[in-house]
């Protein structure tokens, strides 16, 4: 059996992690690795935080601070977020790192070196406001497929579409906001049409087995033509190009790697830094190496980083699958960053603690593995309530209930009675089923996957319901020791099939059925699809406790709400289209005007919000009132620096909590086209409290 290298996509360290992310990569690889690892296979499963890149100097700019700074903050949040989760990363790696920057310049000098590249002058844009060259991010513009008039020089966010910033009509800096000139400038180029034809097209076509959604779009490129990409960019925040041949170190300055290109080698990097003796055996010679991407992220694991492979040699595999999701949508709407559409993880483990497998659940339930799909917290509730407490939870706790019940928490004994037929046939719908979660696991299902186990559980309570011991121990003593040792048997059974999918679930049921999963047992179960054995009888179990709880009507609305809220507060005119930003809202009559109750009020105390980056705890002094208000303003001002500060007070907006606190009001701020808050006050000192008309 081959080894197995796994990767998931990068995330760019530029913010947290959100469930889009979670369901759409790190929990499917999870869940396979996790599979992997249980039937004995060798396994590697590789991540880490892409730190280049222009998203990353964006927030960086916004922020006021260094790209450094930002990468050093969400590397840390990134990386304990999915281990609070239980993403069983072997390394979560970064790409800022000594060990990523040589193995990136190695690897483009070696394929410099073995000529590659097609190293050509063209004209890019450049911002001479700002003094530098725009990589495509730094361009916006109108689109031409669907006029969207806030087009990424790379992709519209609108239609799809992927651009190129020369296509764009009425190109901006997005540094500057002026229109950009073109400027000559040296770059290196990797030849993806002469690669088309000399390999990419045989290797795409024979790809079959790959997942519909990922080998169309693969085709659809290819059916386009592919066009030369540059490997390079003109930019001071990145890895910087090696040494070459024939070219002055001036040459080459202010040069660094493209992201797209030096990103996936970073998979190479951290295998390198976690195994520097041995790391070539798992990117050469007997290794299956896969890939879980995003929809958005196929073409560069499917195509140029194939093409990079192919062209190093050496003896590299090639991606032997990539089974890459669609994406996930939030309560009606395209989860969104930069609006601050998104359920965060982080904030999710913090506001929900103890509930990951649950999280998991549910993503894993409605995961886009064909098509897109949506979460909702009606829905996640429904899912929790309905399946997760009422069928798998509510039998492991009538099991570990009634075995306390009848036998002291020891396992009864299991003899033959006349339950015997039914209980075969349990044990043999359960192989199936067991069978099928396998099946499904090995074929990238995991919603099947997820069914299948789900099934499990049913099958229990099904049997339950069917024997009903409780009634039995009146009548047939020993036909209820049966029945309930193949109870125990069942949920023995389940507690090791909910390993890749639900592990903290595993480990709390293993806690109570005091099961110590050996590794023969473990790979005996997966492995070879053996069910576990009843347990013996006297086998002590452990105390009953809930495994799950139900989620509260109450928890949904103040996500929903915060949700919204959080929206609000966060969107800055740099986030909305131009023609959001230039529109005039809707003409209000002077009775809707007289409904707002401004007041000026007066900073008297400033705090940070325990575990919220964004938001400061203020209190204000509204004539002989105080009152408390939540402002996600903490990115741009200290809060020793802003207490005595007179600020115009919304004072009759609607409270809401955020983070446990009640925000009685809000402050109105100004913000210009850079994302700078200032504070709209009186030009001269007046009484807190006094009116405003």
């Amino acid at each position: 059996m081959p080894k197995t290298t796994v990767t998931a996509a990068l995330p760019y360290a530029n913010g947290p992690v959100h469930i889009g992310h979670i369901a759409g990569v790190y929990l499917p690889a999870d869940i396979y690795v996790r599979y992997l690892r249980n039937c004995g296979r060798e396994v590697l499963f590789i991540c880490g935080s892409d730190e280049h890149g222009v998203p990353i100097t964006l927030r960086a700019r916004k922020e006021g601070i260094t790209p450094q700074e930002v990468v050093d903050r969400y590397h840390d949040i990134i990386g304990k977020s999915f281990k609070d989760l239980g993403i069983s990363f072997d390394i979560y790696s970064r790409t800022s790192n000594a060990v990523h920057k040589e193995t990136a310049q190695s690897f483009f000098a070696d394929l410099y070196q073995k000529g590659a590249f097609a190293e050509e002058t063209t004209e890019q844009y450049f911002d001479a406001e700002a003094g530098q060259f725009l990589a495509d991010r730094y361009i916006v513009g109108t689109c031409p497929v669907c006029a969207n008039e806030n087009a990424y020089g790379d992709q519209c966010e609108k239609c799809g579409s992927t651009l190129s910033p020369s296509e764009l009509k009425n190109p901006k800096s997005a540094l500057s906001g002026s229109a950009p000139i073109l400027k000559p400038t040296k770059n290196w180029f990797l030849p993806l049409d002469k690669l088309q034809q000399s390999f990419l097209n045989e290797y795409i076509s024979n790809k079959i087995d790959w997942k519909s959604n990922v080998l169309g779009q693969c085709k659809s490129w290819l059916n386009e033509g592919l066009k030369p990409r540059a490997m390079t960019r003109d930019l001071d925040w990145g890895v910087t190009l090696p040494a070459l041949p024939g070219h002055t170190e001036g040459e080459l300055l202010g040069k660094v790697l493209y992201v797209w290109f030096e990103a996936p080698i970073g998979y190479i990097s951290a295998t390198r830094e976690l195994r520097p003796k041995d790391w070539e055996e798992w990117w050469k010679g007997d290794t299956r190496l896969v890939h879980f991407i995003g929809k958005d992220n196929i073409v560069f694991h499917c195509i140029i980083f194939p093409a990079m492979l192919h062209l190093r040699g050496d003896g590299y595999v090639l991606p032997a699958d990539v089974p890459a999701n669609e994406f996930l949508n939030l309560e009606g709407q395209k989860i969104s960053t930069s609006r601050n559409w998104a359920v965060w993880l982080n904030e999710y483990l913090e506001e929900f603690p103890g509930k990951q497998d649950e999280l998991r659940y549910v993503l894993c339930s409605i995961a886009p593995e064909t098509k897109d799909s949506e979460f909702t917290w009606k829905d996640y509730q429904a899912r929790v309530n309905n399946e997760l407490v009422a069928i798998l939870g509510n039998f492991a706790n009538r099991v570990m209930v009634l075995s306390h019940k009848f036998y002291g928490g020891a396992a009864p004994a299991n003899t033959p009675c006349s339950l015997d037929a039914l209980i075969q046939g349990g044990r043999e719908e359960a192989a199936a089923l067991l069978e099928e979660l396998k099946k499904a696991t090995e074929e990238y299902r995991f919603r099947d996957g997820l069914g299948a186990l789900m099934n499990m559980a049913r099958l229990g309570n099904r049997f339950l319901a069917e024997t009903e011991p409780w009634k039995l121990q009146k009548t047939d003593p020993k036909a209820t020791e049966t029945a309930m040792s193949f109870a125990l048997e069942m949920l023995s059974n389940i507690a090791f099939a909910c390993e890749p999918y639900l592990p903290h679930t595993h480990q709390k049921l293993c806690e109570q059925l005091n099961l110590l999963p050996l590794e023969y047992m473990v790979r005996a179960f997966w492995a070879e699809g053996k069910l576990l054995k009843p347990l013996p009888a006297g086998h002590p179990i452990g105390e009953a406790a809930l495994i799950f709880t139900k989620i509260e009507d109450e928890q949904v609305t103040f996500q929903k709400e915060k949700l919204s809220l959080k929206t609000m507060e966060n969107t800055s005119p740099t986030d909305v289209p131009a023609d959001v930003q230039n529109a005039v809202k809707p003409e209000i009559t002077y009775d809707d005007f007289a409904k707002l109750d401004l007041k000026i009020a007066t900073i008297t105390a400033a705090e940070k919000v325990e575990k919220a980056d964004k938001l400061l705890k203020l209190t204000l002094a509204v004539g002989t009132e105080d009152r408390t208000v939540v402002s996600g303003i903490a990115l741009h001002f200290q809060p020793e620096d802003i207490v005595g500060k007179q600020v115009l007070f919304l004072a009759n907006l609607a409270p809401r909590k955020m983070r446990g606190i009640e925000s009685q009001g809000m402050i109105l701020m100004a913000e210009d086209a850079d994302g700078k808050l200032v504070f709209v006050a009186p030009t001269a000192p007046v009484a807190s409290g006094s009116s405003v008309s």
